[in-house]
């Protein structure tokens, strides 16, 4: 899927795009290496985790999204591919309701002021990566060079993979712990973590932080997402909302 839900509730859906399935070896040595990642140390388990992002992309079965892996974190999409993007391609669009419609590259939010933040990821379906690192450019700093119109009320979220949608009202994304993120975990963020920008919104589920992000897009009133459209909380406050108790992330 696509915001990590995308790493919380969807397995990765086939795919002729993302080559022939994997064979029972590799399968039975991804399995054997997952279970290593549980107890390994932070290197190791970095190591893993990226190892199953790539095992991912290239399993149609959607097998490898059962495997433990130490990181914490795992690669879904809601689509059956997801193109990829580096500095050469990538394009943030800002537009909507403002007075200044801009679109930047990835050189461009990366000259920007960075806020880092170490925070909890809770995901809706009861995950958590504790202490996650996350750095990129304030949401609000965004918004304030589009110049926001009086009516507006909310911002869309779109994404390059063609499919998943996320919204917060005007307030939630002025929050000054909501991100158009960057590095994640101290490095900058892989596809598999939906790189090379994502949002984050660090006071919610998981789902709410839109990977593979390429549109923010004001709008007058809140337009549900992807999840929300299948019966999740628009406001997604961790332990107040969707029938859970999880402890606040911030």
């Amino acid at each position: 899927m696509n915001s990590e839900q995308p790493e919380e509730l969807g397995e990765p859906q086939p795919s002729a795009e993302r080559g022939a399935p994997i064979g029972r070896r590799v399968l039975l040595g991804t399995i054997g290496l997952g279970a290593l990642g549980v107890v390994a140390a932070p290197p190791l388990q970095r190591a893993l985790e990226s190892f199953l992002g790539a095992a991912a992309e290239k399993d149609p079965t959607g097998l490898t999204g059962l495997l433990p892996n130490g990181g914490g974190f795992r690669y879904y999409s809601v689509t059956t591919s997801v193109p990829h993007k580096d500095a050469s391609n990538y394009r943030l669009t800002v537009d909507g309701l403002v007075d200044h419609p801009k679109t930047y590259t990835l050189d461009d939010l990366r000259a920007l002021p960075q806020t880092r933040m170490v925070k909890d990821v809770q995901c809706v379906t009861g995950w958590r990566v504790p202490h996650t690192p996350f750095e990129g450019v304030r949401l609000s700093h965004l918004l304030d060079a589009a110049g926001v119109r009086g009516r507006a009320g909310a911002v869309r979220f779109s994404c390059f993979d063609g499919a998943y949608t996320e919204s917060l009202t005007l307030d939630q994304a002025r929050r000054s712990d909501v991100l158009v993120a960057l590095r994640m975990q101290d490095k900058d963020i892989g596809h598999a973590h939906g790189g090379p920008v994502r949002l984050y919104v660090a006071p919610m589920y998981f789902y709410k932080s839109a990977k593979w992000l390429s549109g923010i897009t004001v709008t007058e009133d809140v337009r549900p997402g992807y999840w929300e459209k299948l019966g999740y909380d628009v406001d997604a406050w961790v332990g107040r909302s969707n029938g859970r108790d999880d402890d606040p992330t911030s």
